[in-house]
């Protein structure tokens, strides 16, 4: 396990995970498949929640999934497991010394992983190894920088910027997103492409307001209050009513906008 992971491994953040893959299935992955027979890395595959999507999307291709957590592979078995997938096996493994040879994958997929790690870069540099030429990536990360709500209070807008902040002292970047483009091009990918997968929800869209506001956002706030309170960020009586406040989006006059961002290249 990572113990700079900032959401950390308890079983209420698994769960997240998978509300959260499910919530954003179509608006992320419409267009996510590989060819039949292809080789496939998942790179941080966490507890399978995006592993089911990927490999229901591409259900002839060869999916690996790695982790660096024992206890989160395990995870992601019994859910593929439960789900009756065939086409995924999983190995502990660490993105930044892949036990593979080079060129050992037609195509590469990696998802809310990078703003995770203190070197996205080297990590890039080091899935490339393993990646065939001509073979693809495809990125996804959001921007916790992108995020507007209304109603709108300083309360609120400090229990967020704790999310930014307790991932900033972790030496890591929840802005990830915006920096999905430069990082590929950097690590001398060609071909790249990078689009934004808007989600806005108000009280019109039902199974967002509770999939992503109440299921995604908020849980993930709500997972960082003993770091945040620990850092001396916040203060509890501001957190509470930042969290209060920030659940008030979720009610009928409430909305909430937020980017994600996708990127592809090719070696």
């Amino acid at each position: 396990m990572r113990e700079d992971y900032v959401h950390g491994y308890s079983k209420k953040e698994a769960e997240r995970l998978v509300d959260q893959a499910n919530t954003l299935a179509q608006i992320l992955h419409y267009d996510t498949s590989f060819p039949p027979g292809s080789q496939v890395l998942e790179a941080g595959c966490g507890v399978g929640a995006q592993t089911v999507i990927l490999a229901k999307g591409s259900p002839d291709a060869h999916i690996t999934s790695i982790d660096i957590s024992k206890d989160s592979i395990n995870q992601a078995k019994t859910l593929i497991d439960d789900n009756r997938i065939s086409n995924v096996k999983f190995q502990l493994a660490d993105i930044h010394d892949l036990p593979f040879e080079d060129e050992s994958f037609d195509h590469i997929f990696i998802c809310f992983v990078l703003e995770h790690l203190p070197d996205p870069h080297e990590a890039l540099e080091s899935l490339k190894r393993v990646l065939k030429k001509g073979g693809s990536i495809t990125v996804i990360e959001g921007d916790h920088g992108s995020c507007y709500f209304y109603p709108e209070t300083e309360e609120a807008l400090a229990v967020w910027n704790c999310l930014i902040e307790t991932q900033r002292i972790l030496n890591c970047n929840s802005l990830m997103g915006r920096e999905i483009y430069p990082l590929l091009k950097n690590a001398e990918f060609r071909d790249v492409q990078v689009s934004a997968r808007i989600v806005y929800v108000d009280n019109s869209k039902p199974e967002l307001v509770e999939g992503f506001i109440k299921k995604t956002i908020i849980a993930m706030v709500e997972g960082v209050k003993d770091q945040s309170l620990d850092l001396g960020l916040i203060d509890k009586k501001t957190w509470e009513k930042g969290i209060k406040d920030l659940y008030k989006t979720a009610e009928p006059d409430g909305t909430f906008f937020y980017n994600f961002f996708k990127g592809t290249g090719t070696k």
